[in-house]
């Protein structure tokens, strides 16, 4: 790792000051051409030049191979490949990355810096550009007019390494009064957050970001009230991915927590970043538990258990 590279990861250091106060850090980087693209610095473990890749037969399509990195073996992922791009010889750089339990590296073209931006100004593709996006969870513009892709990496991780199923869960009979509301701007998480519900056959409620949370979250708090009821009475529990755009979770916590209409109901954080930093962040801003993705029991049994109260 060249001097520029260490200089960048010392960077990462400091993440933790982010969360909560509604901003966070993109890793920007290139894979050869002109786009540019970003991941959640939260994300990443390291840097490096781009190392001996050992091919290994009957390996998914996006995957370049192998590499051994301080005894351990990391599979690594083409991202040129998996976007369709075909610049696999412009990938100069291994991002080292960890989320949702796994250790993978992306080969990139180019490592520029780390920029800290405002979730407010990061955007999900609307329209055409939703559909077309696809492995692209948000975007947003950088001072100089640059546009940023920031990639769902869990959603290619997915596509390139297959699927795991989820198991058949017992359903929750004596919570089926109550629904779940959550949010999760990645379409892989909500997939398999939907599959988790229908399975315990609880009712259910989503939202694309944390802003939209808030404001369907206000709109109920609102009906129960005109009804003089409790919101607790018919949202049983409200489930929060951490990186959202416009507002992240760990703001949509604090903000439901400091607001009386919510007492009663329980917030789970629902993320790929489940470092004992990350979740001691969650404690902070006052989640009522921290789950991993994607973990469909370990989800099914938390939910079940903060409804069964």
């Amino acid at each position: 790792m060249g001097n520029s590279d260490y200089r960048l990861m010392n960077m990462v250091d400091e993440k933790t000051r982010l969360a909560g106060s509604n901003r966070m850090e993109l890793l920007l980087f290139t894979l050869g051409g002109k786009e540019t693209f970003g991941i959640n610095v939260f994300k990443v473990r390291e840097v490096c030049e781009r190392m001996a890749i050992t091919e290994t037969p009957n390996m998914p399509a996006g995957i370049a191979g192998i590499v051994s990195l301080r005894g351990a073996i990391v599979p690594v992922v083409s991202l040129s490949r998996c976007l369709s791009m075909d610049k696999g010889n412009a990938e100069q750089k291994l991002i080292i990355t960890e989320f949702s339990g796994h250790t993978q590296g992306f080969l990139v073209g180019d490592v520029d810096r780390i920029v800290r931006v405002d979730w407010e100004q990061v955007r999900a593709p609307q329209g055409l550009l939703a559909a077309a996006a696809g492995r692209v969870t948000a975007l947003t513009e950088l001072p100089d007019g640059r546009l940023v892709s920031i990639l769902d990496v869990e959603q290619i991780l997915a596509e390139v390494m297959g699927e795991e199923p989820v198991p058949a869960l017992e359903p929750i009979v004596q919570a089926s009064a109550r629904s779940v509301f959550f949010a999760d701007d990645s379409s892989l998480a909500r997939k398999k957050i939907v599959q988790v519900l229908e399975g315990l056959k609880l009712a259910y409620q989503q939202a694309y970001n944390g802003r939209e949370a808030w404001d369907k979250l206000q709109a109920l708090a609102a009906k129960a009230e005109a009804e003089k009821q409790p919101l607790a009475a018919s949202v049983g529990l409200v489930l929060v991915d951490a990186e959202m755009p416009e507002m992240d979770g760990y703001v949509l916590t604090r903000t439901l927590k400091a607001d009386a209409r919510f007492a009663g109901i329980p917030v789970v954080m629902h993320s790929s970043l489940s470092s004992v930093a990350n979740k001691k962040l969650g404690q902070q801003v006052g989640v009522d538990a921290y789950v991993a993705k994607f973990r469909p029991e370990e989800l099914a049994d938390t939910i079940a258990r903060m409804l069964r109260g």
